[in-house]
């Protein structure tokens, strides 16, 4: 008979993984729930079907390296200077007081300030992949708290790379401070080292043999070049340099993402990535016994409030702090109220070197399973109450816009632009430099004036009060530019009302859109396509 426990462990764990993933994703949760609850039940502490643990946990490793060597392929500084000024201090503020909460909280139920210490850390951390997946479900991945959000994860995971370096040295000094200092001296010697080889051999080693397997023209060949490359440096970096294998698959892909062929080695490890993850997590759950819970329901408690109340209200008051919007405070707040993979990481490596106790890494466990199922609900929540707060915000300006419109009448120019974008912009330029004056109605106070000398009305364009408070009612001159043909339309209509005799000039794309502009009382329509065919022949007469 052949021995088929890979096989089967691979089967059961990825089947499992599979349902519950799919369950979990069906009822709005994230997949990583559903991977620890697989785990769970093809664990030992459940009936039915046991996978094999000490394969599981091996297959695991594969996981964590390839984890660890995206988030080094996807590590841009730029995006971290972006917002450095929000992200560096509060991160660092956030950190220091969820693992100082943590620290205290190991201590109370008589853990070794060691133990504490990486239970700290471990509760500080985020999960990347759950805040990355709700910034993306809200559509708040390109805006600013966005880029603060990331750059704050970006700022912790680099705290993550750092305790892989230390806690080896925490390992191997124990708590005595004479017995550290030189263990952690001679890690930190040994981390550095490797990191500069690594780069030094990357930049030139790895360019050229990732440019010969591009020559060579074969997908499949650059694929396992990169997978290669990625558990080769990992097991270097722990059987020479003695530093964990997440910290060698960190610098490999830090190194291989700043190449040109980051991208696609990123799209090549995707599916990789997922399937070993998913027996990441899948191994944590094994490892959990949910007799845990009734044991010790007290330290469960104290380590999910940490987690949920201690980091979004630290969170928060450091944006406000930092002079940072209510929509960028709630953004951080909520996103960090989660623990995921970073804390796995380290609670593992703690387990291993024989810092943590068990118990450390079955609370980590069911904190994760709570906020992360927890965390989608409360981003809905936040946005709602956003939403809520904008439109009041947005009522009382425009009664207050109303207000100003009845009382105060603006004084009269000769000219009202609708629209500051692409076209807007372009169009104020060109009247500056004409001396043309110009008042500007646009829906948006968050783009910069650049320095042009006008007047600006934000607001609702479609709204006639706002257009008589910008001055329709006495301008000669109505110029509709950056609008959509019903807010076009709306806009001429209104403003025909107010001032029969305006002048309104405006943009079509095309000859439906102008013939509509037209209908509703344009006097001039700029065919952006025949405008545009103008120009390329004269252009094709100037070459000829």
């Amino acid at each position: 008979m052949h021995d088929l426990t890979v096989i089967t462990t691979l089967v059961g764990a990825l089947l499992a993984a599979l349902l519950l993933g799919w369950l979990t994703q069906r009822i709005g949760l994230s997949t990583i729930v559903g991977y620890m609850l697989a785990g769970i039940v093809v664990g030992p502490f459940t009936p039915g079907f046991v996978a094999d643990t000490r394969l599981a946990s091996q297959m695991a490793e594969i996981g964590v390296i390839l984890l660890m060597f995206g988030v080094g392929l996807h590590f841009h500084p730029q995006e971290l200077l972006r917002v450095w000024r929000l992200a560096v201090p509060g991160a660092i503020g956030q950190s220091a007081l969820a693992g100082l909460a943590g620290w205290a909280l190991a201590r109370a139920f008589g853990w070794s300030h060691s133990a504490g210490a990486v239970f700290g850390m471990a509760l500080a951390v985020a999960s990347t992949v759950v805040l990355m997946k709700m910034l993306v479900e809200q559509d708040r991945l390109s805006e600013r708290d966005g880029h603060v959000a990331v750059g704050w994860l970006i700022v912790e995971d680099l705290f993550t790379v750092a305790a892989l370096v230390v806690l080896p040295a925490m390992a191997s000094g124990g708590t005595d401070a004479g017995n550290l200092l030189p263990a952690l001296l001679k890690a930190l010697a040994l981390a550095g080292t490797f990191a500069l080889l690594v780069w030094m051999l990357g930049t030139r080693v790895l360019s050229w043999l990732m440019e010969r397997m591009v020559r060579a023209g074969s997908h499949e060949l650059f694929t396992l070049t990169v997978f290669v490359v990625a558990l080769g440096v990992a097991a270097i970096a722990a059987e020479v340099f003695h530093v964990s294998v997440a910290l060698g698959a960190f610098f490999a892909g830090l190194v291989l993402g700043q190449s040109r062929f980051g991208p696609q080695a990123a799209a090549d490890m995707g599916p990789f990535r997922d399937v070993f993850s998913a027996l990441f997590f899948v191994s944590v759950g094994m490892l959990f016994n949910p007799a845990f819970v009734l044991e010790r329901p007290g330290l469960v408690l104290a380590a999910l409030a940490i987690v949920m109340v201690v980091k979004p209200l630290a969170a928060w008051l450091i944006v406000a702090a930092l002079r940072g919007t209510v929509r960028t405070s709630a953004t951080v707040a909520v996103g960090l109220a989660q623990i995921g993979e970073f804390s796995f990481i380290l609670g593992s490596l703690g387990v291993a070197l024989g810092i943590l106790p068990r118990q450390a890494m079955d609370t980590l466990v069911v904190v994760a399973i709570v906020s992360i199922a927890i965390n989608p609900v409360l981003f809905r929540f936040a946005a709602r109450l956003l939403t809520r707060r904008a439109r009041a915000e947005e009522a009382a300006s425009a009664a207050e816009r109303a207000h100003q419109a009845a009382t105060a009448p603006p004084a009269a120019v000769p000219v009202v632009m609708v629209g500051f974008r692409s076209l807007g912009r372009r169009l104020a330029r060109r009247c500056a430099d004409m001396g043309v004056v110009l008042r500007v109605v646009d829906t948006d106070d968050g783009e910069a004036q650049a320095g042009l000398p006008f007047e600006r009305v934000v607001g609702d364009p479609t709204d006639p009060e706002l257009l008589r408070a910008a001055g329709v009612a006495e301008a000669r001159t109505l110029l509709v530019a950056d609008l959509s043909l019903a807010d076009k339309m709306q806009v001429c209509r209104a403003a025909r009302q107010l001032n029969p005799r305006v002048a309104i000039i405006s943009a079509a794309a095309n000859d439906a859109e102008r013939a509509w502009l037209q209908e509703f009382g344009a006097h001039f329509v700029c065919d952006a396509l025949d405008e545009m065919s103008e120009q390329l022949a004269r252009s094709v007469r100037a070459s000829l």
